[in-house]
């Protein structure tokens, strides 16, 4: 689809064009944005919530496993688009790896208004003919009065291109290691890419995937960011130095809540019907199929994951990157935790370069730019934690958190930032009093992530409107510094100097090979 230049006079700019929303600007401009483009064919074409065929964004659906399906509803809900086809190599499974055992089936079921969606069918539903399914029921039930001549299936997203001539964009749920892979046979093609976390699992991919998206000028979409609306609160009182200098930011997460398997699986189950292993390995190195391998377990395993930092970090620190308008780290250290095993009778700590630990802390260190002195940045997972502010009392931090460190004073927050305030309470009140600012206000949830709202503001992109606050082009320093945590981590918590400009490592040599990876013959990876 030929894009068209428009332009918002009410939308704020970054630097590099693309909308930025606060969150009164969200809803005044950054929503109209998203609909502005479908309010006259619906007015003349059919009533409130019509958009004419010629007018849909026609979307390929590929990766139908769980989080996929789990987020098929919100995208099936927006008018603009159509969603014609879905990918994934597994054909129909009842065994896939969910957060409940019914969670997800009774989700799905609500959404289509059929009760007994599946209830019938025992087990964790996936694959692809049961995302045709859904995308088939929810249509036939909400767009009667369209032409809808079915959904296609595939099993290889190369075929689905091949044959899929008239596809305007692409949806990628896939494991993490295909991302990069599918993302830029996409962009090579015209089509406009959402994608969630994160861009690649190796650093060289994921810089391919923003060069390849700004060389092609597609329309992109990463899923876990967010406007930042309560980061934006946080870096106000940060600014108004309520804190003094900010010194670092600590962020963790009780991730992960999925087995990280601390040896290789030895025995060699079958590959289950309807499911192509070689399709799902893709670029990665060849293997025996094992089920610790897939579903919801791949993300903890450096060839298919990128470990709880990019799982979750991703969504909390998306914002803090923006914001505090940090560039890839100089230098990243972690702190892994190890498993021990006998041999025979005399115990070893084991030796893991293949699945990331149980838990650990990494330090990213920004230099200083600007006014921003140097900014160090902790992410611990697992359920560690930092150690706990005097200026709590009492208090006990919360499972998952943010806490911002300045030389004047301290900012706690929740995981994504919601309800955050100065400690201790004298100086919150303190610096009220000094400011004139009211008392404490509901915290907002941030905008953005998986929402419907997303899936709007992507769509009138692809149109040829602003860019999105997801835009890839935003996402390379973040993918940079999770990245060289997943090899520090690797390296049993070696620490890291990064040359940016280079992409390259520049005091342990060795690392520098996990920065990429081995291709199987076939599945070379080349940009656009």
């Amino acid at each position: 689809m030929k894009r068209k230049s428009t332009q918002n006079p009410k939308v704020s700019k970054n630097k590099n064009g693309s909308a930025r929303f606060s969150r009164r600007n969200f809803l005044l401009t950054g929503s109209a944005a998203a609909t502005a483009l479908v309010i006259a064919p619906r007015h003349i074409l059919g009533g409130p919530g019509f958009v004419a065929p010629s007018e849909k964004i026609t979307v390929a659906y590929i990766g139908c496993g769980t989080q996929g399906l789990r987020e098929m509803p919100g995208m099936l809900a927006v008018p603009e688009i159509q969603i014609v086809a879905v990918c994934d190599p597994v054909k129909d499974s009842r065994d896939y790896v969910d957060w409940s055992k019914d969670g997800l089936r009774s989700d799905i079921a609500k959404a289509l208004n059929r009760p007994d969606w599946r209830r019938s069918t025992p087990g964790i539903p996936g694959g692809r003919e049961v995302a045709k399914d859904v995308i088939e029921t929810f249509y036939a039930d909400q767009r009667r009065s369209e032409k809808f001549d079915g959904c296609r299936t595939y099993a290889d997203f190369r075929e689905l291109f091949d044959k899929e001539k008239d596809l305007t964009a692409v949806k990628v749920m896939t494991p993490d290691h295909l991302h990069a892979t599918i993302a830029i046979a996409a962009m090579k093609q015209g089509k406009h890419v959402m994608m969630h976390k994160p861009l690649a699992n190796r650093l060289h991919e994921a810089r391919l995937v923003i060069d390849s998206a700004r060389k092609t000028a597609v329309a992109t979409h990463f899923l876990p960011a967010s406007d930042g609306a309560n980061i934006y609160t946080i870096k106000s009182w940060i600014d108004n130095e309520a804190i003094g200098t900010l010194r670092e930011i600590h962020n963790w997460s009780n991730r992960p809540v999925w087995p990280q398997y601390s040896a290789l699986p030895t025995d060699q189950p079958p590959v289950p019907d309807n499911f192509d292993w070689d399709l799902w390995l893709g670029p990665a190195v060849d293997r025996p199929y094992h089920p610790n391998y897939t579903n919801a377990v791949f993300r903890g395993w450096y060839e298919f994951g990128g470990g709880a930092v990019a799982d979750m970090g991703h969504y909390s620190l998306w914002p803090v990157f923006r914001l505090f308008e940090l560039d890839a780290p100089y230098a990243v250290e972690s702190r892994p935790t190890h498993v021990c095993a006998l041999d025979g009778k005399v115990p070893h700590k084991v030796q893991n370069d293949y699945s990331f630990p149980s838990s650990c802390t990494i330090r990213f260190r920004f230099a200083a730019s600007g006014p921003r002195p140097p900014l160090d940045i902790f992410w611990y997972d697992g359920s560690i934690k930092p150690p706990t502010p005097e200026e709590l009392g009492g208090g006990e931090l919360e499972p998952e958190g943010m806490l911002f460190v300045g030389d004047k004073g301290k900012i706690l927050a929740g995981f994504l930032g919601e309800g955050a305030r100065i400690i201790p309470e004298k100086s919150r009140e303190g610096y009220r009093k000094v400011k004139g600012l009211p008392g404490p206000q509901p915290a907002e949830k941030p905008r953005g992530g998986r929402r419907t709202e997303a899936v709007s503001l992507w769509a009138a992109a692809c149109k040829g409107g602003p860019k999105t606050y997801g835009d890839f082009l935003l996402a390379g320093p973040i993918s940079d510094a999770f990245n060289l945590g997943a090899v520090s981590l690797r390296l049993g918590g070696r620490r890291l100097f990064f040359d940016s400009a280079k992409a390259e490592v520049t005091n342990v040599p060795e690392a520098n090979k996990y920065l990429t990876r081995e291709y199987r013959k076939g599945w070379e990876l080349t940009g656009a």
